[in-house]
């Protein structure tokens, strides 16, 4: 009997679904005049500076590989880095650096998971965690955060879906897509039912540096969770990096010289030229980084405004650059709405419930674009739900 093509591709990959970003980011693409305000990238280039240094590595020859866990100036920096903004000490032997923080998160999966161990992910939350778990061979336990508590996980959520086979949570904050972000006591308040339980965390910090309002508190610099805590960060948002594909991982010893093994195999090392640019932000992109805080600020005060003005309740977001206002009041679906508004108005926005459950009757709305974009994607949002 002949074989055919799908025959050849694992169960578990032939069930995964696609990236519902992707899916209305690849309509718009095809479509005139179209505003985008989903993908999450942000609308600034890479600094001068930045960008400079890679090219001089570049010129001075510095294009073989790095050893496997990055640059050992590099990780030294990080250590400085984390240390300095987030009040947790490292040693270079507890980094490696990645392909962006998905590789992070990624390798810390196939690390620490046996067949059937299960990872709670919060949601809403980024569309890979999920499926990551899932192409690891654990079990992703969806915990769902609320739109009446402004989307921040409760402890007692956490705590009603372990079960015997629990091995980890997985966490970003401030989040994608609500850009919801857990204060230090709220922090500490999670951090007892992980210590309780014996359990780690994967901790997505990759939006660190873009918080407005209350200081950012690390997992790992709570007393007791360093030790059961997998630290992701990058570049791709704070350095307006996307491209580069540059991230960190930082952990315990005993469990990164594990991950390293992972790394190895499935990616020899990150891009040598990245690196050397990575370098440079970490120890000159500082007054780059406020400055464009500054605007994301500017821009997330006027879109969530903006949203509540036309009827369109809209939390305020503590961190990252996405709004994620409620849509139930038009009677459409996150789905239909997105659609309708991109055919009829010519506006991208990601329907909320690709991010889990409870982010239907939401959509997200990145406001990591120009203002004169905002203004008048706000405007057609305004004409649009006037018709309906």
């Amino acid at each position: 009997m002949k074989a055919t093509s799908k025959s050849y591709v694992s169960k578990t990959v032939r069930e995964l679904k696609p990236s519902g970003i992707r899916r209305f980011f690849d309509l718009a693409a095809g479509m005139e005049g179209v505003i985008s305000l989903g993908v999450g990238e942000p609308d600034f280039v890479t600094p001068w500076p930045v960008r400079e240094a890679a090219i001089r590595s570049i010129e001075e020859g510095y294009t073989s590989y790095t050893p496997n866990a990055g640059l050992p100036e590099l990780r030294e920096e990080i250590t400085k880095y984390v240390k300095n903004r987030y009040h947790v000490e490292y040693s270079p032997s507890e980094v490696i650096v990645t392909v962006g923080a998905s590789s992070a998160i990624d390798t810390a999966m196939r690390t620490i998971l046996d067949p059937g161990d299960e990872v709670i992910v919060v949601e809403p939350c980024f569309v890979s965690y999920g499926p990551m778990v899932t192409l690891a061979g654990g079990v992703p336990v969806p915990v769902q955060a609320l739109k009446e508590n402004d989307f921040k996980i409760l402890p007692s959520q956490i705590e009603a879906a372990i079960t015997d086979k629990t091995k980890a949570l997985m966490i970003c904050f401030p989040n994608n897509p609500t850009g919801t972000l857990l204060n230090k006591q709220e922090l500490e308040a999670l951090a007892e039912v992980i210590k309780k339980h014996d359990l780690l965390v994967i901790s997505d910090e990759i939006y660190a540096e873009l918080t407005y309002d209350e200081e950012f508190t690390s997992m790992a610099s709570l007393p007791g969770m360093r030790e059961r805590t997998i630290l992701v960060n990058g570049f791709s948002k704070a350095f307006a990096m996307t491209g580069w594909r540059l991230g960190f991982v930082c952990a315990p010893k005993e469990i990164l010289k594990e991950m390293l093994k992972v790394h190895q195999y499935a990616l020899m090392c990150a891009s040598t030229t990245s690196q050397y640019a990575g370098l440079e932000a970490l120890r000159n992109g500082r007054e780059d980084v406020d400055k464009m805080v500054k605007s994301y600020r500017l821009r997330r005060n006027f879109i969530v405004n903006s949203f509540n003005e036309m009827g369109l309740t809209c939390h305020m977001p503590g961190g990252a650059f996405y709004a994620f206002p409620s849509i139930e009041s038009t009677g459409l679906s996150s789905q239909e709405f997105a659609e309708r508004l991109l055919k009829e108005e010519g506006v991208a926005v990601v329907p909320g419930d690709v991010f889990g459950e409870s982010g239907e009757g939401h959509i997200r709305c990145s406001y990591a674009t120009s203002m004169e974009e905002l203004r008048e994607a706000m405007k057609r949002i305004k004409r649009f739900i006037n018709s309906l």
